[in-house]
């Protein structure tokens, strides 16, 4: 890598880790770790790989393909997403959350969202938030793919968030940070670190971390994490936690660990602390620490909602978009401006709160518009777990056929039926055609076509 690693830097991991950070150096120069995360959801033959030890669902692949030229992504059949990231999934591995709610208070690109997605189930609420509003749309696609219907994307300072007191079974803070845990990946990411860098995020981890805490109810469990190694940013805000709050806190159930990973742990107060380096582990630097808050009466306080502009769908109207999902009873449907939306009926009232008080960007899953009764169906609604598949056509394409269709080209329209059908490569949907006589109407949306050849 042409960029060396910045001096403060390497003073500072010298300081931290004496004689072994030569060796964390050594391993900033070699080629970084490929991995992915399979959806369970989604069964579908993927790569082959070695499984990622504290992951489930996690791979290691032997050499990084062209994932934008695989439709199985694109449908949702997997996440791209680092190793030592997924440990997340580790640290909930004992809770039983199916029908709890999460919150992601630091969310994009949203590797870390889908996986609570899964873990909260259908019946379960994520609401995602990012402060930027692009990254929040990229978000918003990647919530789409993976097709769980559970996730509210918002847009909002984590002060807006904090209203919502103590309505959340996990609050996920994987803060803003100097990413140092990225040298190896990012030649960029050394050429932008700087020592004022560093305590400009520590400033920022603190403010995000309070407001965040408020939201947690009472028995529920915080989740720290950054992308970088330094101290300040790492044990120095689990140590400024401790402080603030530390009254408040519990120690959580113990989170086991194998001595293969190679995982660096230690305990501050009642904190469980992961430390990933990559010349112990295998994935990219990581941090995360781990408290529950102190039982309690639970004041679960949210804004009161005036009017919602989620109205509820009735009549012809419902039976119509009903029958494309498979438990529709169990589903409420919305419309917002004409536009129909689907949530599980566990959560729906929460949703609508939300919607009340915080700028969404999106949620539940997007079905359609009815026109003269008939749903014209949305690309998110192909995607969808839960999507009725016996409604229309599902038709099983070639890769030239599915790249075509993922770049918005045309496909020979004699494989489909009259009407609208669902693109299936190697069993996963990755969108909606419509066939009209002898020409076949692309519905992949403009914004996520493949530019690459």
């Amino acid at each position: 890598m042409a960029t060396p690693l910045p001096e403060e830097f390497v003073c500072s991991m010298r300081e931290m880790l004496g004689t072994e950070a030569e060796s964390l150096f050594e391993a900033l120069d070699t080629p970084a770790e490929v991995s992915i995360r399979v959806n369970p959801a989604k069964p579908a033959e993927t790569f082959e790989g070695e499984a990622v030890g504290w992951s489930k669902c996690g791979r290691y692949l032997e050499e990084r393909p062209q994932f934008t030229l695989d439709p199985l992504l694109h449908g949702g059949a997997y996440y791209v997403q680092e190793a030592s990231s997924q440990f997340v999934s580790h640290i909930l591995e004992g809770d039983d959350l199916r029908g709890g709610r999460i919150l992601d208070m630091c969310a994009a690109p949203g590797g870390k969202t889908t996986v609570y997605s899964t873990k909260v189930g259908r019946e379960g609420l994520v609401v995602a938030n990012d402060i930027s509003h692009s990254r929040a749309l990229a978000l918003s696609d990647n919530v789409k793919r993976w097709g769980m219907g559970n996730v509210v994307v918002v847009c909002n300072e984590p002060a807006d968030i904090a209203n919502f007191e103590e309505w959340f079974d996990v609050v996920a803070v994987d803060a803003p940070c100097s990413g140092e845990g990225m040298f190896r990946k990012m030649e960029e990411a050394r050429a932008e670190w700087s020592s004022a860098g560093v305590k400009q995020c520590v400033a920022r981890q603190r403010e995000i971390l309070a407001e965040a805490w408020r939201t947690l109810r009472p028995g529920g469990k915080l989740i720290y994490s950054t992308c970088t190694f330094n101290a300040s940013e790492d044990e120095g805000v689990v140590e400024w936690l401790v402080e603030e709050f530390g009254d408040d806190m519990v120690a959580a159930e113990h989170i086991e660990t194998l001595d293969e990973w190679g995982i660096v742990r230690s305990d501050i107060g009642p904190f469980q602390c992961f430390h990933f380096y990559p010349h112990k582990a295998r994935g990219e630097g990581f941090f995360a620490a781990v408290v529950r808050k102190g039982e309690g009466a639970v004041r679960r306080r949210a804004p009161k909602v005036k009017r919602s502009a989620l109205v509820p769908l009735k009549g012809a109207e419902l039976a119509e978009v009903s029958r494309w999902v498979d438990g529709a009873n169990e589903m409420s449907f919305r419309s917002l401006n004409g536009t129909i939306i689907g949530y599980h009926n566990a959560v729906v009232e929460d949703v609508v709160q939300l919607a009340g008080s915080l700028y969404v960007v999106y949620s539940g899953v997007v079905c359609g518009e009815i026109f003269k009764g008939v749903l014209k169906p949305e690309h998110p609604l192909a995607l969808y777990v839960w999507r009725n598949r016996s409604v229309v056509a599902e038709v099983e394409v070639s890769l030239e056929d599915a790249l075509n269709y993922l770049r918005k080209q045309d496909i020979a329209a004699a494989q489909f039926k009259e009407g609208v059908n669902v693109v299936m490569y190697k069993g996963v949907a990755i969108g909606f055609v419509k066939r009209i006589g002898q020409r076949c109407n692309n519905m992949y949306p403009k914004d996520l076509r493949i530019l690459k050849l």
